[in-house]
């Protein structure tokens, strides 16, 4: 005699099912519009040639500092580097050295053991032990101090850490990428910078042009925003002019791509459905 069926074990299961299969759908938009909104966007050779050498060193295990002024996508190169690496499964750590007091940022990148400090009220694990497996990245590592870039060289060269407080050697398995907005060659010649720091980390140098020498690239970055901020908004994707996209050409971005997504949004909330040269004259 056939056993009879458990309705409710048989729901349960479908409902797993179907539950595993929205999880495994979101989780595929989710990748999809994170890939979208830290895609390197640009066909100026500028751009070619940094797409270029990023599949050339990506695979590898070799130090990557890359240069340009603030808002010019540095980060994305970062990212691109770590996403295209062995080391994609695992995690992409970013610490910007600028915005941690240099009191901190030893503990910050090296962790401490419980009271190695007056507020150190348990051990923490640094940047460093969190990155194991995947690729640190040191956004701004030009405003360092001195004694945080010595330990960041020992790291280098040993793949050994310690927290403050602590006498143990830890070994970490990381990638450092590292990034500035600074000449840190004029940097080593005022003393604030470590020379050999800078021969560690700069095996392979990256430079991100600024916006202003990319003019080019304008029609496909202002199209991608346009998608994007409206997706992000719920609204439909507006429109540009030709004679907008002119016009956004002969502007001076000095805050470069993050000063332009600014604009874009700007003009997407202000100017009507198809953004003319117009908006761009009063919004910007």
């Amino acid at each position: 005699m056939a056993k009879p069926i458990d309705l409710n074990r048989l729901l349960v299961t479908v409902r797993n099912a179907l539950d595993k299969t929205t999880l495994v759908t979101e989780a595929k938009q989710l990748k999809k519009k994170i890939s979208k909104t830290y895609d390197i966007i640009g066909e100026s050779k500028a751009v070619k040639d940094i797409k270029d050498i990023i599949e050339k060193v990506a695979p590898t295990e070799a130090r990557v500092l890359i240069t340009g002024n603030n808002g010019s996508g540095k980060e994305l190169v970062a990212r691109w580097l770590h996403e295209k690496s062995n080391r994609a499964a695992g995690p992409l750590i970013e610490v910007n050295c600028a915005a941690i007091p240099s009191e901190l940022i030893e503990s910050e990148l090296f962790g401490h053991e419980k009271g190695a400090f007056t507020s150190a009220v348990a051990q923490r694990k640094g940047k460093f032990e969190q990155a194991e497996g995947g690729t640190i990245f040191l956004d701004e590592i030009g405003d360092m101090s001195l004694s945080a870039q010595a330990k960041v060289l020992r790291a280098l060269q040993e793949s050994k850490i310690s927290r403050v407080g602590g006498d143990k050697e830890i070994k970490v398995n990381v990638r450092v990428v590292a990034a500035t907005n600074k000449d840190l060659k004029k940097e080593i010649a005022a003393g604030n910078f470590r020379e050999d720091l800078f021969h560690r980390l700069s095996v392979i140098p990256i430079h991100v042009p600024a916006l202003n020498d990319r003019l080019d690239d304008i029609p496909l970055l202002a199209k991608h925003f346009l998608s994007l901020v409206c997706e992000d908004n719920g609204i439909p994707v507006k429109t540009i002019a030709n004679d907008a996209i002119k016009e956004l050409q002969k502007r001076n971005w000095t805050g470069n791509i993050r000063e332009f997504r600014n604009v874009i949004e700007r003009l997407i909330i202000l100017g009507g459905k198809e953004i003319t040269a117009a908006d761009v004259k009063q919004f910007c």
